[in-house]
């Protein structure tokens, strides 16, 4: 059986590729892609100043020089400011993408920084056009799921997830939203339910009132509805 890396071991890990990729920039200062692949460990690190300090530096020295170059350290910015939550910084980033290699990614994370703000409406949009040349991507198709869920179009959220678990009938994301959309269809729902506590009976204990809350509303439409 081999041991897992503990905490300490992973924490020198980071420590020896951050001082190699530190190393690669000052060995390869005309080379943009040290700066980018050290920005990705930095959101790893959630040190995303100094990420976002980086990749600004690097724009300054790239972007007239390189359209590639510009591409991905803009990409990289979007991505800092996803993660750290700024979403509106992150979609004005990914927005300025316009390299054929990175658009379906920046149309995916635009998608995920528009569901951030809850703006469900533009990330279908995003996700829609990312589609047209990954159709069975199940990545894509979990997203379009979550947000047509989000915005009350249960059919076809059940129709993307059903794609999702064509391909991974283990997602345990598409399984328990897929039960979800069942229960407010009057569809079966246990078998997704079930399937969830198997794979990981700690999300759905969490998930719990997400269902209470399902069986509540669909009591009180019949109860209107009976009156």
């Amino acid at each position: 059986m081999i041991d897992k890396p503990d905490a300490h071991t992973k924490q020198q890990q980071a420590e020896a590729t951050l001082h190699q990729l530190v190393q690669d920039i000052d060995n390869h200062p005309h080379d943009y892609r040290p700066y980018y692949d050290l920005s990705v460990l930095l959101i790893e690190l959630h040190s995303y100043t100094q990420a976002e300090e980086l990749l600004v530096k690097a724009l300054g020295l790239f972007q007239d020089r390189s359209r590639t170059a510009k591409n991905l350290l803009t990409y990289g910015l979007g991505n800092v400011y996803y993660s750290a939550g700024q979403y509106q910084k992150a979609i004005t980033e990914f927005q300025q993408v316009n390299d054929q290699q990175l658009q379906h990614d920046a149309y995916l994370m635009l998608a995920q920084s528009y569901m951030g703000e809850h703006d469900y409406q533009h990330a279908v949009a995003f996700l829609l056009t990312a589609q047209e040349t990954s159709r069975q991507d199940p990545t894509v198709n979990r997203l379009l799921g979550q947000s047509l869920l989000a915005l009350g179009d249960f059919k076809q959220a059940a129709s993307f997830y059903d794609q999702v678990l064509q391909a991974q009938p283990q997602d345990l994301v598409a399984n328990f939203d897929r039960g979800l959309i069942a229960l407010v269809l009057g569809a079966t729902a246990e078998p997704y339910f079930e399937k969830v506590k198997t794979i990981d009976p700690q999300y759905y204990s969490q998930q719990q009132q997400r269902i209470t809350a399902i069986k509540e509303q669909i009591k009180a439409k019949q109860q209107r509805t009976d009156s």
